[in-house]
């Protein structure tokens, strides 16, 4: 791209809410307005602007392309004591959450040998 991104919406002085028969009318007028044999530059931006909110698949790819980043929130950056040490408790819990160590049944454990 040898220029900047323009806003299509900024070009033909309409807002992100605009309806499609919005867009046409504020391109005819602006196309009264800057007339391509006097103003030719001026009408090629303002016809693609208008090619780019025509077409509903073109203006959400345009509305896309305007969207801008959202802003990082601001947070107090709070040290915080974080605790790392190992409790025996936290290791059986462990323990119990992934075997089958929190069984009660005890017929479960005793199973019927084959010879």
């Amino acid at each position: 791209m040898s220029e900047a991104y323009t806003d299509p919406y900024a070009t033909l002085g309409l807002t992100r809410l605009a309806t499609a028969d919005e867009i046409r009318q504020a391109y005819f007028s602006q196309v009264r307005l800057h007339p391509p044999e006097r103003e030719p530059n001026e009408f090629k931006r303002i016809r693609a602007a208008y090619e780019q909110l025509r077409a509903p698949e073109k203006r959400v790819a345009t509305d896309m392309r305007l969207i801008e980043d959202w802003p990082e929130p601001v947070r107090p950056i709070v040290p915080r004591a974080v605790d790392i040490t190992i409790h025996p408790q936290d290791v059986l819990e462990l323990l119990k959450a992934c075997t089958d160590l929190a069984t009660q049944k005890a017929s479960q454990d005793f199973r019927e040998v084959q010879l």
